[in-house]
């Protein structure tokens, strides 16, 4: 099922369909429309002919005006597809940049990730590219992709928010974003993230540091989703509350996405 639902990507990490789940009261989502993955700065010509060929409508990018400038993606001659993203500076950070910082141990750095991950749902950045998302997947009947830096945090939020939205069971939901930790040359990445984190923060943070920070963790998904139900009780009240998701957006993406 894996193997089918990634795709194999030189530059690009994590790039992956997250369709396909089952949903509540029935049916499925529909494949090859909703897809995920880190950012494109080290894209492969190859990996650029390979992201055409998915005829993306959409790109959502979920970094801030400071991460785009400083990690600009690759686009191909071809690409016709709209960049989506709100503006500003982020909280300064992606999440494993952000949790990291001296020399921390494993425990430090998951209980920095969780502690993360409980704010993510009011980061002001990704609040507001979360609106421009779920206003895009209401109104196009055409591909989408979401990413962030790493493709695993910031993203798998976006992602458990959508899945939720369109009636994936939680332990769907929890299943797809623990993919990250097998799919899209994990070890690979967590190099890339060690030496970005070491550059930043110094050498003497730990390797088993740096591997809880570039992975991901139920407990890092159910701080951000403990954060939701604390204030909102569930996603769907969050995302019309916060995301300005009306009752007829949310129609309009389970007619779209939903089969």
């Amino acid at each position: 099922m894996l193997a089918e639902r990634t795709l194999p990507l030189s530059g690009v990490h994590n790039f992956r369909d997250y369709g396909g789940y089952g949903v509540e009261g029935g049916g499925r989502l529909r494949d090859g429309v909703l897809w995920r993955s880190a950012h494109h700065e080290a894209a492969s010509d190859a990996d650029l002919v390979a992201i055409d060929a998915l005829g993306l409508e959409t790109v959502i990018d979920l970094r801030g005006d400071d991460e785009r400038e400083s990690h600009p993606c690759r686009r191909s001659d071809n690409f016709s597809a709209r960049v989506l993203f709100a503006g500003g500076i982020t909280a300064g950070l992606a999440p494993h940049l952000q949790a990291a910082g001296g020399a921390i141990d494993a425990e430090t750095a998951r209980e920095r990730m969780i502690d993360t991950y409980a704010g993510m749902p009011y980061r002001p950045a990704l609040v507001a590219t979360l609106r421009l998302y779920l206003a895009a997947l209401a109104e196009y009947d055409a591909p989408s992709l979401v990413h962030c830096v790493a493709g695993k945090d910031r993203t798998g939020f976006a992602v458990a928010v959508v899945h939720r939205l369109l009636g994936v069971h939680e332990d769907d939901l929890m299943q797809d974003y623990l993919l990250t930790n097998t799919a899209g040359k994990i070890e690979e990445r967590i190099a890339q993230g060690a030496a970005h984190i070491r550059a930043r923060h110094g050498a003497e943070i730990h390797d088993d540091a740096i591997r809880a920070l570039m992975s991901v963790n139920p407990a890092y998904l159910d701080a951000a989703l403990a954060t939701v139900r604390r204030d909102h009780g569930d996603i769907p009240t969050y995302a019309e509350t916060v995301l300005n998701l009306t009752p007829a957006m949310r129609d309009a993406m389970i007619d779209r996405l939903v089969i």
